[in-house]
């Protein structure tokens, strides 16, 4: 008795899980469910499109400041190369006049 009880709860549940899922099933295919699944592709669609071109907005901006700091950094070591050879002239003048002057004494 106790057996036949537990056959048809069993029964029971499958039945009810089969009914269930029929009725998703239709759920799920009817055309009100079409026109939410199309307005929800719309949706990220839209939301595809904003993020490309934000993503694409970022891109430029990254590769302008890469110019910009490439730009910043061969001025600076122009400066430098123009700075070096400057204190190599003011070096050698400096030392033609220590010559000049131990030459003098």
């Amino acid at each position: 008795m106790m057996m036949d009880i537990f056959k048809l709860k069993k029964l029971g549940i499958f039945a009810g899980g089969v009914l269930f899922g029929t009725a998703g099933l239709k759920i799920l295919s009817s055309k009100d469910a079409k026109k939410v699944y199309t307005n929800c592709t719309a949706a990220v669609l839209r939301a595809k499109e904003c993020v490309m071109k934000t993503a694409t907005t970022v891109q430029e901006n990254a590769e302008d400041i890469l110019a910009e700091a490439q730009q910043i950094n061969d001025e600076r070591a122009a400066q430098e190369a123009a700075n070096v050879e400057e204190n190599a002239e003011v070096n050698a003048e400096v030392n033609a006049g220590a010559d000049e002057l131990k030459e003098a004494e």
